[in-house]
Parts: C-alpha cells; structure tokens; sequence
C-alpha cells in the first residue's frame, strides 16, 4: 500500500525481492511511497553472488557500491561489455535499456544502493523463477 507519507524508510521496513543470488528492497517507489520519477533501493549481495546480464527496457539506472568489492559489467552502445572492477563509493552509469550484471569478487557481503528512472522496469524481477517475496521486517527467507 503507498503511503505519501513515508519519506524515511529502511530497507527492513518494506517487503524485498529475494532471489537466490541476493535480495532488493525498494525504498523508495510508486508502491510504497508514491514517487512517481524514479525508484531506487538496497540490493545485497552474498560473497560469490551476483546477478546475471540484464536489462531494463526504457529505463536508465544508477547503481552506488556502499560496500564490498565486485565486477561490474555494463554494455557500450555497440552490445560489447565493458567489466571494471569496483568497490565502496563507485557509482556505476547504466543508460538505458543497456545490459548490465554484477558480481561480488570479495570475502564480504556487497551492499548496492540502485536508482531506476522511470520507475517501473524493475517490477519484471517479480517474473523471473528464483523471486521470492520477503515480508518486511524478516531479514532472510
């Protein structure tokens, strides 16, 4: 249920996408605060985990490293990728519709702070085979 209020909120107070590399909440989005621009939240990704290649069609995304140490992938214009090795403080650029994946190179958890513009394209998660929907306020599933 959106709540305009909500303008301060943790990821444990919303539901996440989990997925068997890692999980999402979305702390900030139509459907839990009523940004209607943008919508954005804390991926966590275990030692060795990562997301496949992907893509969001018609949008752009910001991705931010809060912590960990991993390789980022990001397509250039011509479909060849392009992979660097980031860690806290990185903000990685993916414009859009352009394919991207993530991996989590280090001994320690990755923490992702992750921007979505417009919001909406990162719902097709919820179609993928391994999601799962954690309730708010449970940590694991």
């Amino acid at each position: 249920m959106t709540d305009k209020s909500k303008v301060f909120v943790y990821p444990k107070d919303v539901s996440a996408f989990g997925f068997d590399w890692g999980r999402l909440a979305l702390t900030v989005a139509p459907e839990v605060n009523g940004a209607t621009r943008f919508s954005g939240g804390v991926v966590d990704l275990p030692s060795g985990k990562g997301h496949t290649r992907h893509n969001h069609p018609g949008a752009e995304e910001i991705i931010f490293v809060i912590s960990g140490h991993g390789e980022q992938m990001v397509e250039d214009e011509n479909g060849n990728p392009v992979v660097a090795k980031v860690g806290p403080g990185c903000t990685i650029y993916v414009p859009e519709s352009r394919f991207h994946s993530t991996l989590n190179t280090g001994d320690e958890p990755m923490q992702l702070f992750v921007v979505y513009s417009p919001a909406g394209p990162e719902l097709v998660l919820r179609e993928l085979p391994d999601f799962r929907l954690i309730p708010a306020g449970q940590l694991t599933d």
